[in-house]
């Protein structure tokens, strides 16, 4: 992984000093390379604007969403992912527009459903035979239309390099294609007074680093899709292929460049239009971690160190699950490197611990490094998707702030939390 180091052998990030920024602004804190989100987001709009494909790039929120990032992703085009009433309001706060806003989740309340009506959002992403009821009563109460696409599985289930053909119709998320339900929600839809059917969507997995699980998912929705052009004459505008793109946590990590997917996602699509005579369709793609996973750094501050002999050095930091849960919620590995000994020689391998009160609060296992020593900055890498978004109170540690940089300049954009608003909410017990 490739870091920008100045002479003095100090971690640059956006050329801004990261001990600088740990000075400025305390830690833990989350600091967000903002040119390198606009070069991911580019690259995606880009493929597709070279190759004359109408395309939706929607920057699916839940990996990171604040006000400040909506905002940028807005300034790139994009357009944007909700799965709640909370991204929706912040999107809204952000002045995204209404129109490129889509909406997804397995259990869309009565609530949120009214308020992506009231608000006129540009796609709902239905998931369920509930939920088309809910709709459909919402729509006739406030005498509304939307426009929609039905959330399929496939049949097909990515992990990393492995696609499996069978078994992922057991998933909380869509309607499956092999048992019937989905042509059962399309005759719920397709003729809908208030309801237009945009065409499909579907989700194969995260984290993946090869095109053929994408590839094999647009075969199978084509051929509903053309079953369903012979059948009742419906042909779909829409065809969203959902995310899920791989990035570098760590040196064993090969992602493909983001240009690869959507290429490879291009000529898919092309191809099967001219194989059925299918009217091409507009191309959604839902990048997340994508687009914010590498652009995101955390830096630390570091405690205690605890050696034990011929077994581990334990390096405490300030932060730890409550600032990123995925290593103990999924056993999420990350690479690290102390800000400024950017140059010197690694002495031996560390063992990243967190403070939060749980044997298992471990940030990473094994790094190597140098001399760490008390008062040290630790920047772990890759932490811009499920960092924040996921951060708790946990052992009522406070929220970090978050920093965003770019061309050597830098501004807070969430604010640390205070003790005061972290307990703004409890009330006082009286018997």
């Amino acid at each position: 992984m490739n870091h920008e180091v100045n002479e003095q052998g100090q971690l640059m990030i956006g050329q801004v000093s990261a001990k600088e920024l740990a000075d400025h602004y305390g830690t833990p804190l989350y600091v967000y390379d903002v040119e390198k989100i606009r070069k991911k987001a580019r690259a995606f709009v880009r493929t597709f604007h070279e190759n004359d494909v109408p395309a939706q790039v929607a920057y699916a929120s839940k990996a990171f969403s604040s006000v400040a990032i909506l905002q940028v992703a807005h300034q790139e085009g994009l357009s944007l992912d909700v799965v709640s009433e909370g991204e929706l309001h912040t999107a809204l706060e952000a002045g995204f527009p209404v129109g490129k806003i889509h909406m997804h989740g397995n259990n869309k309340s009565v609530r949120e459903l009214e308020m992506a009506v009231e608000h006129g959002i540009g796609c709902i992403v239905v998931d369920n035979f509930y939920e088309i009821e809910l709709l459909s009563n919402i729509l006739d109460d406030q005498d509304r239309d939307m426009d929609v696409l039905l959330r399929v599985t496939p049949g097909i289930e990515a992990h990393t390099h492995d696609y499996i053909l069978t078994g992922q119709e057991d998933s909380k998320f869509g309607f499956d294609l092999t048992s019937g339900q989905a042509e059962e929600a399309f005759m719920k839809v397709e003729d809908h007074k208030r309801i237009r059917l945009l065409g499909l969507h579907c989700h194969i997995g995260s984290q993946i680093f090869e095109t053929s699980g994408f590839e094999m998912a647009t075969r199978k929705l084509f051929t509903t899709l053309k079953e369903w052009k012979d059948r009742f004459e419906y042909t779909a505008d829409v065809l969203n292929l959902g995310g899920g793109f791989g990035i570098q946590y760590t040196k064993e990590d090969q992602p493909l460049d983001l240009d690869q997917y959507a290429y490879a996602l291009i000529e898919e699509v092309k191809g099967l239009s001219e194989h059925y005579g299918y009217p091409m369709p507009e191309i959604w793609i839902e990048p997340g971690r994508a687009i914010v996973g590498e652009a995101g750094t955390t830096i630390y501050t570091i405690g205690s160190i605890k050696d034990i002999p011929d077994v581990r050095t334990y390096v405490s930091v300030d932060g730890g699950m409550t600032d990123n849960i995925r290593p103990a919620l999924y056993q999420a590995k990350y690479e690290a490197a102390l800000v400024d000994k950017m140059h010197e020689s690694e002495e031996k391998e560390y063992s990243i611990a967190g403070k939060c009160c749980e044997s298992g609060d471990m940030l990473i296992w094994d790094v190597a490094l140098p001399k760490v020593e008390h008062g040290d900055r630790l920047a772990v890498f890759s932490t811009g998707a499920y960092g924040y978004a996921m951060a708790n109170n946990y052992n009522r540690f406070q929220k970090a702030a978050v920093v965003f940089v770019e061309n050597g300049l830098h501004q807070l954009v969430v604010r640390r939390e205070s003790y005061q608003e972290m307990t703004r909410l409890d009330l006082s017990y009286e018997k």
